[in-house]
C-alpha cells in the first residue's frame, strides 16, 4: 500500500474512463511544491484543517481521516452523495488553502497534482485509515499515533465500510 514519494506525481495521473463522481472512497497524496515543509506549525496547520472542512462540507465530502505530515498530505475521503465529484473537491481545497497559504506565507504550497487511489469493495476502510494516521509513527515522529496532533477524522462515529453505501 505503500507509495513511493520520492519524485513528483505526473501533472495529470487520473483515470481516463472514470469520472471520479458519487460515493466512492477514495485515498488521496498531495505533496506541498518541491516537497518543501510546510506541515510543522500548528496555525498553518489549524487553518488547512478548517480549509479543508469548510470545502468537505460544501462539496458534500466525508474526511474519514487525514494526516499532514511534514511535507505533504494524506486523505481517506468518501462522497456523501451521488453528486459528489471528487476532482472539484480537491481542486477547490488546494485552490483555497493555496491561496491563504500564499496570502499568509507568501510562497506557493501545493504540488500540481495529486495521486489518487478509488477504494474497491475488497479494500477494508478502517485499515486504509489506519494505515494514513499510522504515517508519523512509520516515519518516527511520534511512537503513538494519538501523539500527533495534525492528523484525525471529521467523522463522529467509527466508519464501517457496510454502513458506507460505497458502490464497486
Amino acid at each position: 500500500m505503500g507509495l513511493d514519494l520520492r519524485a513528483p506525481f505526473p501533472k495529470r495521473p487520473r483515470l481516463k474512463n472514470f469520472d471520479y463522481t458519487g460515493t466512492y472512497a477514495y485515498s488521496i497524496t498531495i505533496l506541498t511544491k518541491d516537497r518543501i515543509v510546510r506541515f510543522k506549525d500548528s496555525k498553518v496547520v489549524g487553518r488547512l484543517v478548517s480549509i479543508l472542512t469548510e470545502t468537505a462540507r460544501s462539496e458534500r465530502f466525508n474526511v474519514l481521516a487525514y494526516c499532514f505530515m511534514p511535507d505533504h498530505l494524506h486523505l481517506l475521503v468518501a462522497g456523501e452523495v451521488d453528486q459528489s465529484n471528487l476532482k472539484k473537491f480537491i481542486s477547490l481545497f488546494k485552490q483555497k488553502s493555496g491561496y491563504w497559504f500564499k496570502k499568509n506565507c507568501t510562497e506557493d504550497l501545493w504540488h500540481s497534482s495529486y495521486y489518487d487511489h478509488t477504494l474497491r469493495n475488497d479494500e477494508d476502510i478502517e485499515k486504509v485509515a489506519s494505515y494514513i494516521l499510522q504515517n508519523p509513527v512509520r516515519k518516527g515522529i511520534v511512537s503513538d499515533s494519538r501523539e500527533y496532533s495534525f492528523s484525525g477524522s471529521f467523522v463522529t462515529q467509527p466508519f464501517r465500510a457496510d454502513q458506507s453505501g460505497l458502490k464497486p
